[in-house]
């Protein structure tokens, strides 16, 4: 094969593999959706409250930075702490959030949350707007997912923020008062978190 053949089929993969990706490249407002439709449908169901639990917690392992947020919430912390430690702690975290998560959105029935807008922030995150429909028993509620883009094909929840409240902000104070209570002993906050789990 003549090098101009060769460099034509390079170039031909080349635009097709670019093709592809924007295919199948996600927008963040569309992720959000997805993601609560999702949530929506499990929990919208007739499963029992543990199947619920179970696939709620399927789907924050799919679309949540369940690690990033870890090491966020734990702080500067994690620069003081041990290996062994911080990979003990990335364990109890994912345990506790995970069980968090699911426990608590299984208590919901039919949410109905519709994406507003989008706002891209910087080429690593995209802020997406979204509404919870009132019903009787609630009001409206203002929800901003706060979405990590830096992969475009694999876009990630970093934080949710609910009427202004950043939930991943609230556990890192709480996370860190623990800890601070404690003289700054990490063990204070690994025996919270498995108290938790259990």
């Amino acid at each position: 094969m003549s090098l101009k053949k060769v460099l034509t089929l390079l170039t031909f993969l080349i635009i097709s593999f670019s093709n592809i990706t924007n295919v199948y490249s996600t927008e963040p407002d569309v992720f959000v959706q997805s993601t609560v439709n999702r949530a929506a449908e499990t929990l919208g169901g007739d499963l029992t409250k543990d199947e619920r639990v179970e696939k709620l917690k399927e789907i924050a392992k799919d679309t949540v930075d369940i690690n990033g947020i870890g090491l966020y919430t734990l702080g500067s912390y994690r620069k003081t702490i041990s290996s062994a430690q911080l990979k003990q702690y990335k364990i109890f975290f994912e345990e506790y959030f995970l069980k968090s998560f699911s426990s608590r959105l299984a208590e919901y029935s039919n949410p109905e949350i519709e994406v507003t807008s989008k706002k891209k922030i910087n080429d690593n995150y995209t802020m997406v707007s979204s509404i919870l429909a009132g019903t009787d028993q609630r009001p409206e509620v203002k929800i901003d997912w706060r979405v990590y883009t830096k992969n475009p094909n694999n876009p990630l929840i970093r934080d949710l923020i609910i009427e202004g409240l950043s939930l991943a902000r609230t556990q890192k104070e709480e996370f860190s008062s623990i800890i601070e209570s404690n003289d700054g002993d990490i063990n204070a906050l690994f025996t919270t978190l498995k108290e938790f789990i259990k």
